[in-house]
């Protein structure tokens, strides 16, 4: 196999691996209080922000590549695995669900901006959980509570409108793939 000279950007790798697998590269570990973001034109992570004390990811966080959402951004993914993993690392995993959401953008007018819910394919802890309502209702709804709590410290309103499943988790990143297709 003929190799590339140019190493490609984390963003551009194909967001499904051989396997048929979604993969999401790792922004910010499980645990972490610095957010890190994906800097394409440097081909580096960069700090973007520490959340104040007693607040953290509750898992990975990071993003799909080869998305597009109306924001700008690649599709974000909260990842659920059974350890932090590192800033970088490429994670194959399954979607089990989508929180739909509405989040202000620069401008302050309202966005769609929904986040993929998925588990770590290696995952032990959660390797039964096949769909959102698998997860125990407090659960998810510590989720939702993270993302409004870290958009209020960005000055910024973010409204869960819907739960859904892995099919709409599907559909979404199906949705986020073409608008990324197109946009090249």
């Amino acid at each position: 196999m003929k190799r590339s000279s140019k190493p490609r950007s984390l963003a551009q790798l194909e967001p499904l691996d051989v396997d048929g697998n979604v993969i999401a590269v790792v922004e910010t570990s499980q645990g972490g209080r610095t957010k890190l973001t994906f800097d394409d034109k440097s081909g580096a992570f960069k700090v973007k922000k520490v959340l104040p004390e007693g607040m953290s990811f509750p898992f990975n966080f990071g993003f799909i590549p080869s998305t597009l959402e109306d924001d700008g951004d690649p599709l974000d993914v909260l990842v659920l695995m059974d350890e932090p993993v590192p800033t970088g690392t490429i994670v194959p995993l399954r979607l089990v669900g989508l929180i739909e959401a509405e989040q202000t953008d620069e401008d302050g007018e309202m966005t769609e901006n929904p986040r993929l819910i998925a588990v770590a394919d290696a995952s032990v802890r959660y390797e039964n959980v096949k769909k959102l309502s698998d997860l125990p209702e407090p659960v998810v709804d510590q989720i939702e509570h993270f993302f409004v709590s870290y958009n209020h410290e960005e000055g910024k309103e973010f409204k869960p409108t819907d739960r859904s499943g892995p099919k709409s988790a599907k559909a979404c990143l199906k949705k986020s793939m073409s608008r990324y297709r197109r946009r090249r």
